[in-house]
């Protein structure tokens, strides 16, 4: 790399962050002006200033996270044409383009060709750039013969003019990692390009082994669909499921960082707005409420609360004494249920049936003809009469998801009337105090039963419809003034979507926000990473919420640990879809290293696994053992460790059992958060490691992880596969079969 190589470069990544510099002015300067008009005039323009402000702060927050590595690549093409890659769109004052959105078309080349299928591109130049400032060229050149006869490019090229290399991958896969996950649009490979580009419609599984980038890929997925369907996505929005908590801040930057911020992500756990997950369940129970049985079980659990009395009651309004007759009841419920109406729905049709049946029964109980009395008044009056309150509501009640399940898992009638032909051992399982905490199968359950009960508020359901519909003036209006913000650049939400938050006056949400509190908000799009993990219960509350069955499917069926969990995609998904859906392979491993990845696998095959590994395209150390005496031992495993670290990040992956005894240990290392991914050093079981990498694990009892589930050798799969430098296997007696050195 010549000096006069990073000057030329460094001249064009200046022109664009001058222009990033005056987008952000601009934006900041109409913020402003926005939230200086106040609080005042009509609801309506209240509501659109409220509205242009979300627009503008959506807009600082995008140009803000696409500040790192603005522009990263350069394709010479061959007829002398030039382009920039970059994270986002950038064009000067007379909409020239400067800077190409890694997304567009016209960036594909970047990541598809190759010396053996160059199309037009003559070479492919990586940027490294560091605070605005080039800091490394890496160059590949495509078509030899096309680049030699340029001299414009052979006197500015960095090394030699041999075919396309692998430098800018490299320098990636060897950097330290820091705590949180990186995107890799820079140097996204192209298996992983295509199936980042894959068409929108359908179930698409991403079927891939550790360190193949399935996550990056599913996260790179999400802003490309985002940016090329964005007037299909933007209005119903992206929802992004993770495995835990953990996940979700290790994969937190990597979204703004690729310029779209109103992505959903959430855990299983929070897919039930109001509920907080505050219980872990055994094994045994969280299998059980995951199977598909549970679906019967929550239907019957609904449907067991209609209970007709089987003696005729006497009911007193205003002094009257009226009859209330089983068989009315009866003939009542039979219409409520005729169309299959959710209960709570149901409920309305019996209510409004029983009331007019008891209207006549009053009329005649007075003296009258029912076909004399003013029916609206009778009506209040029975409405109004405690016991006609209570014999309706006790016939048919009122429901809610959670009063449904407490009852149901704390009676053991209602789980024996519940659960025909079930085992006493499973009915067993099925029990808990009326007080214990809400777990993660419940989520699942709460969904299955809320769709049942449907909504207890019709106004409420057709006003959550008005406040979805965009008006057509309101359109017109929005694409207008998306108009008059500029080039292509500015366009950051879609028309539909700008209307859709000031078509009715009110306070306004971003789309993110309005989806996360509704659970009845059906999504444009779901990724799903660490799909593997799911159980058929869940599955069905995500389809659910996408209709369309519009899914990227990630995961890797090696590395299950669930307790529900399937053993295969088509016997996960088959049940749901039938064979609806497609499947696509990651096969390289980027991040273990060769000989870690070959005594892992070795560990899996010799449990009587047959999966399949992928190839790493690294080698490495060859994975360490220390024989250890007890937990407190481990501290002299790790110092070592850490005192050799440099600026990486290292994982002590443990037996949930162990987890507390060890933060003790490790107390000098850890910090106060315990799993605080930031820090040098981590301390997580194999569930919290999922999904992530570090560049030192010290894996601990690997043969006490394999006993603690029946999934135990997934698990010590998982944790094995988490280094991107070294391995070591801290050990209480014999390891595990195939990960002793020389097996």
């Amino acid at each position: 790399m010549t000096s006069s190589e990073v000057d030329v470069e460094q001249r064009h990544v200046d022109v664009l962050y001058s222009r990033l510099d005056l987008l952000r002015e601009r934006t900041d300067r109409e913020l402003r002006r926005v939230r200086r008009a106040g609080a005042s005039g009509t609801p309506q323009a209240r509501s659109e200033r409220d509205a242009f402000a979300i627009l503008y702060e959506d807009r600082l927050v995008q140009l803000s996270g696409v500040e790192d590595r603005l522009c990263f690549g350069r394709l010479d093409m061959s007829d002398s044409s030039v382009r920039y890659i970059g994270r986002l769109g950038l064009f000067d004052d007379d909409q020239a383009q400067l800077l190409v959105d890694w997304r567009a078309p016209a960036s594909r080349d970047f990541y598809q060709a190759t010396s053996l299928r160059p199309g037009e591109v003559v070479r492919r130049r990586h940027l490294e750039t560091k605070a605005r400032q080039v800091a490394a060229i890496y160059d590949d050149v495509l078509d030899l013969d096309g680049f030699e006869a340029r001299p414009d490019l052979v006197s500015h090229t960095s090394g030699s003019t041999s075919l396309t290399t692998d430098g800018a991958l490299l320098a990636s896969l060897n950097a330290h990692r820091t705590g949180r996950m990186g995107d890799i649009v820079a140097t996204i490979q192209s298996e992983q390009d295509e199936i980042v580009r894959a068409s929108l419609p359908g179930m698409l599984v991403v079927q891939g082994g550790p360190g193949t980038g399935k996550t990056a890929v599913a996260l790179h997925r999400a802003a490309y669909l985002l940016y090329t369907h964005r007037d299909r996505l933007e209005s119903r929005g992206v929802l992004l499921v993770g495995p835990s908590p953990v996940f979700l801040r290790y994969i937190s930057q990597v979204l703004p960082s690729l310029g779209e911020t109103g992505v959903v992500t959430a855990t299983t756990s929070e897919l039930f707005p109001g509920v907080s997950v505050t219980t872990r369940e055994d094994e045994a129970v969280a299998a059980l409420k995951g199977s598909l049985r549970m679906v019967e079980v929550m239907e019957r659990a609904v449907a067991q609360r209609v209970r007709v009395p089987s003696q005729q009651r006497m009911l007193q309004v205003e002094g009257t004494l009226i009859p209330l007759r089983p068989r009315a009841m009866r003939s009542a419920v039979e219409a409520a249920r005729r169309n299959g109406r959710p209960h709570n729905a149901g409920r309305r049709v019996f209510v409004r049936t029983m009331l007019n049946h008891l209207v006549d029964i009053y009329a005649n109980a007075t003296g009258h003809s029912p076909d004399s009395v003013d029916r609206a008044d009778v009506e209040g009056l029975l409405r109004d009469s405690r016991d006609v309150r209570r014999e309706l509501n006790l016939a048919w009640p009122p429901l809610a998801p959670e009063h449904v399940l407490t009852d149901l898992f704390s009676s053991p009638d209602r789980v024996y009337d519940a659960t025909p032909g079930w085992s006493n051992d499973d009915r067993v399982l099925m029990l808990r105090p009326r007080r214990a905490g809400w777990t993660t199968a419940d989520v699942a359950l709460l969904d299955e039963v809320a769709e049942l009960i449907g909504d207890d508020d019709e106004d409420a359901a057709a006003e959550g419809h008005r406040e979805r519909r965009v008006a057509a003036d309101d359109l017109r209006h929005a694409r207008e003034v998306l108009e008059s913000m500029g080039g292509p650049e500015s366009q950051l939400v879609s028309a539909e979507t700008l209307a859709s938050r000031f078509t009715e006056a009110g306070e306004v949400f971003t789309v993110a926000e309005r989806a996360f509190a509704d659970r009845t908000w059906t999504y444009g799009h779901v990724i799903v990473d660490e799909a593997q993990e799911l159980s058929p219960m869940m599955w069905r509350l995500l389809l659910r919420r996408c209709p369309t069955k519009s899914f990227t499917i990630v995961g890797d069926m090696a590395q299950a640990t669930g307790a529900a969990v399937s053993d295969s995609w088509d016997a996960a998904l088959s049940p749901h879809v039938g064979g609806a859906w497609t499947q696509r392979d990651l096969t390289i491993n980027y991040r273990t290293p060769a000989q870690v990845m070959d005594r892992a696998g070795a560990m899996l095959s010799a449990a009587g696994f047959a999966a399949t590994t992928p190839t790493s395209v690294r080698d490495g150390e060859e994975p360490s053992t220390v024989e250890i005496t007890d937990l407190a031992s481990v501290a002299g495993v790790v110092g070592p460790q850490v005192d050799e670290l440099g600026e990486g990040r290292l994982a002590v992956v443990a037996p949930r059992a162990s987890l507390r005894e060890l933060a003790e240990v490790l107390a000098p290392w850890l910090s106060e958060a315990g799993d605080d991914l930031l820090a040098r050093v981590v301390l997580l079981s194999g569930e919290q490691a999922k999904g992530l990498e570090f560049d030192v694990v010290v894996v601990v009892d690997p043969a006490a992880i394999v006993a603690e589930g029946r999934h135990g050798h997934r698990a010590l799969f998982v944790a094995l596969t988490r280094p991107t430098q070294r391995l070591v296997l801290a050990h209480r007696g014999d390891l595990p079969p195939g990960l002793a050195p020389g097996r």
